[in-house]
């Protein structure tokens, strides 16, 4: 493979060039044979195949459903002792996903290259979590490679589910009210009028309450400018959605997400289970608790508890305890600050995670099967008041003129 590479020599002079190595670390290895101080290296990519791969990131994204599967059948192939370009090659001949395929054989090229698993991994952290990379490199280091892919294709089946329980649960209600907003649209626009006219060619003689003239008003309107009303609601749409990528509106979210009711209780009892249960893979992986803590805020889907627990893995670093920090944080339950601190001091941490993380996937399993439950009610309510809204403004004038006749 060939590196493109930034360097300083013995004078401070900036060099610039390429260089032929097997990896990273080998062509790191070779400019400081040659007395010169590696700033940049990076791997010379053929300009056609990024653009290829680029294209195929967006059309085919790896899901987690499909990187289970992967890390599923290649744990099976490790215990068979089948070799791991042997086995990537059998998988990658069977896998749909194209843009998969393509990184599955880019990681074939560079462990014949001489990188490990984890490096062709860590190549390419657009499909393999931090999570995956590292305890996949513990593996390989411990010499238990086929365990750390397995724990991999539980964890990701644990938070495919979880996550995948909370997005039904949150999809139910935000449907219900789009589509009665869809047929508001469409009736005020296309229906209400023709019962309008029929009500304004009564005469003047009829009293029009009003509720009816604010009923007509707006129709008039939605005939005229619908098509307006309908692009404002999508630029909107399209701003919040645009928004909430930034970092400003990312982080704005994340705070938002944890603190809507009723929602807001299942996201964080999702984001401890989350926080709980990678913690204890990566420790029983055999990873350092300050480098776990810092993999588990990456990987936990949000700013807020991304910082706490940042905050922790700094307090371990100067000596501390990681549940003091926890213990200051209000969005983390008192009890699990209790038990992480039990485990700190009796030396199970893992073990004590592990159950925190059983207790909490359970409690977002229940939080989510009973919501649609909750809301549901609250739902029918809300639509009822509207339906009942526009049915009254138009009828009751019918109503009215049908007893003076």
């Amino acid at each position: 493979m060939k590196f493109i590479f930034k360097a300083k020599n013995k004078d401070g002079e900036i060099k610039e060039g390429a260089i032929e190595a097997s990896s990273n670390d080998v062509a790191v290895e070779l400019l400081q044979k040659n007395n010169l101080f590696p700033l940049s290296i990076k791997e010379e990519r053929n300009s056609g195949d990024s653009i290829e791969k680029l294209f195929l990131s967006y059309l085919d994204r790896v899901d987690s459903k499909e990187l289970m599967i992967f890390f599923r059948q290649l744990a099976i192939l490790i215990e068979a002792k089948v070799p791991i370009v042997s086995s990537l090659m059998a998988i990658n001949e069977q896998t749909e996903n194209k843009y998969f395929k393509k990184v599955l054989g880019e990681m074939i090229d560079d462990i014949q290259d001489g990188l490990s698993f984890s490096e062709a991994m860590k190549k390419n952290t657009d499909v393999f979590s931090v999570l995956a990379i590292n305890i996949v490199k513990a593996g390989e280091i411990s010499g238990n490679l086929r365990r750390s892919v397995e724990y991999i294709a539980d964890n990701i089946e644990k938070n495919y589910k979880l996550t995948g329980k909370v997005k039904s649960a949150m999809m139910y209600p935000v449907i219900v009210m789009a589509v009665f907003f869809v047929i508001t649209f469409l009736v005020i626009t296309f229906v209400v009028p023709k019962l309008t006219a029929m009500i304004t060619g009564m005469g003047s003689d009829i009293v029009v309450p009003w509720y009816t003239t604010l009923v007509i008003n707006v129709s008039d309107f939605m005939v005229s400018y619908w098509w307006i009303v309908l692009v404002i609601i999508l630029f909107l749409i399209g701003e919040a959605i645009y928004y909430i990528k930034t970092p400003d509106g990312s982080r704005e979210w994340d705070q938002i997400k944890i603190k809507i009711p009723v929602a807001g209780k299942i996201y964080q009892n999702l984001y401890i289970a989350r926080f709980a249960d990678n913690l204890a893979i990566l420790l029983v992986g055999g990873i350092p608790i300050i480098q776990a803590l810092t993999i588990v805020s990456s990987v936990i889907g949000n700013s807020v508890y991304e910082e706490i627990f940042l905050k922790a893995s700094d307090e371990v670093r100067v000596g501390g305890l990681m549940s003091s920090v926890l213990r200051k944080s209000p969005q983390i339950p008192s009890i699990v600050s209790q038990m992480v601190k039990i485990g700190e001091e009796s030396g199970q941490i893992d073990a004590v995670l592990t159950r925190v993380a059983k207790f909490y996937e359970q409690e977002v399993d229940n939080a989510a099967r009973n919501l649609s439950t909750l809301i549901e009610p609250l739902l029918m309510v809300v639509i009822g008041i509207g339906v009942a809204f526009l049915a009254f403004s138009v009828i009751m004038p019918i109503y009215n003129l049908a007893g003076q006749l």
